[in-house]
């Protein structure tokens, strides 16, 4: 297949089968993020007038309350730019981070410095080692792209448990439409989708599931979390003028916040599948998602995102490091690590899904056949 890139940012074919390109080389990612870019992004006054009138709103309903929101905090930089802005409009927030063992070293330290400067309370969830540790092996072993559903899973079923208990009805998000306008939609998957987890993880993983790890479903989270408790989400990051750089000496200069890397690196298990992972056994660089989210707001020029893509994705002696952690919390020895990434991928939809995301599955299969690949 010939590799074609995208004229206006750096999306490409490579590991796509979703893309779309039209007459001018433009590609359907961010001709849609632009089209769309005045409904959901405002970088303005306006944006500062909606996002004071959405505060107050939250501040009124949480009076009675001891929060008035909650929020993960994963250590990154979105999220703590969140808790920023509301420190900055006096929410009173209660922050969840999990710790899945597997923070960069300085996750930890930026996360305690963010709570203990803008005055959150924070809790820290650990979930059970060994079941969690079951469960992403058995993501692993199954060749699927994101490996990292059971993390994002756990973070959410998590999420609103705690905002249920405290009766906490707004979630603070770090999504963004600054830096995520554009997400790659072919070789990723829900990581709502509590079915499919559990058919991953009885195939390929070596441990009963006793219920100790946190899963909750996309039903759950619609009908109990959404239409029962009436628990909404907010995303501040699109009512202010978000840039990358300026973000990062805003919460340096208050809070001590230190440089961990580029996107979603926080983690040592998404550096890895997102920099070592996909790239070599999906042919899927999520930089071209990032950069191009920042062409389209003004953050980066395209000549700058394919300067930036000609750097290594990862530095050996790093990969290296990272991967011995990963093998050493799942009990996978490098034979076996070799023999995976040696073995063809696999396809979310190879394996049991949800009836919600299996139209999704029917419309992909529909799309490979007619461009043919």
């Amino acid at each position: 297949m010939k590799q074609q890139v995208c004229k206006r940012c750096v999306m490409d074919n490579m590991g796509d089968p979703t893309i779309q390109f039209d007459k001018n080389g433009y590609c359907n990612y961010c001709t849609t993020a632009i089209s769309t870019k005045h409904l959901c992004y405002f970088p303005n006054d306006e944006g500062k007038k909606k996002l004071e009138n959405l505060f107050q709103k939250i501040k009124d309903q949480g009076k009675n309350q001891r929060y008035d929101c909650m929020l993960g905090l994963s250590g990154g930089l979105d999220s703590s730019y969140v808790a920023y802005i509301g420190c900055q409009y006096g929410l009173r927030m209660l922050a969840l981070h999990i710790d899945d063992g597997f923070d960069a070293p300085q996750t930890t330290k930026n996360i305690d410095k963010v709570c203990d400067s803008y005055g959150i309370d924070l809790i820290v969830e650990k979930p059970n080692e060994e079941q969690f540790a079951d469960f992403t092996r058995a993501f692993l072993r199954a060749g699927v792209p994101n490996i990292a559903i059971p993390q994002d899973n756990v973070l959410f079923a998590s999420l609103y448990k705690y905002a249920q208990e405290n009766r906490i009805k707004y979630l603070l998000s770090g999504s963004n439409f600054a830096l995520e306008s554009i997400l790659q939609k072919g070789h990723t998957y829900d990581a709502m989708d509590k079915v499919h987890i559990i058919d991953i993880q009885r195939r390929f993983g070596e441990l009963k599931y006793d219920g100790t790890l946190p899963l909750f479903s996309i039903l759950e989270k619609r009908i109990k979390y959404q239409y029962l408790f009436k628990i909404r989400t907010i995303c501040p990051l699109n009512y202010v003028d978000y840039n990358a750089q300026c973000a990062f000496n805003t919460l340096h200069e208050t809070c001590g916040f230190e440089y961990y890397g580029d996107k979603h690196c926080e983690s040592i298990l998404t550096r890895f599948m997102q920099r070592h992972y996909l790239p070599k056994k999906f042919g899927v660089d999520k930089r071209k998602s990032h950069y191009s989210s920042m062409i389209v707001s003004g953050q980066m020029t395209r000549d700058e995102a394919l300067n930036r893509l000609s750097e290594p994705l990862y530095e050996e002696e790093q990969l290296k490091k990272d991967l011995e952690i990963i093998l050493n919390k799942l009990s996978i020895s490098m034979e076996e690590y070799d023999k995976i990434m040696g073995e063809a991928p696999k396809n979310h939809f190879d394996y049991r899904t949800s009836l919600i995301n299996r139209g999704s599955q029917t419309l992909l299969k529909m799309r490979q056949k007619i461009i043919g690949y």
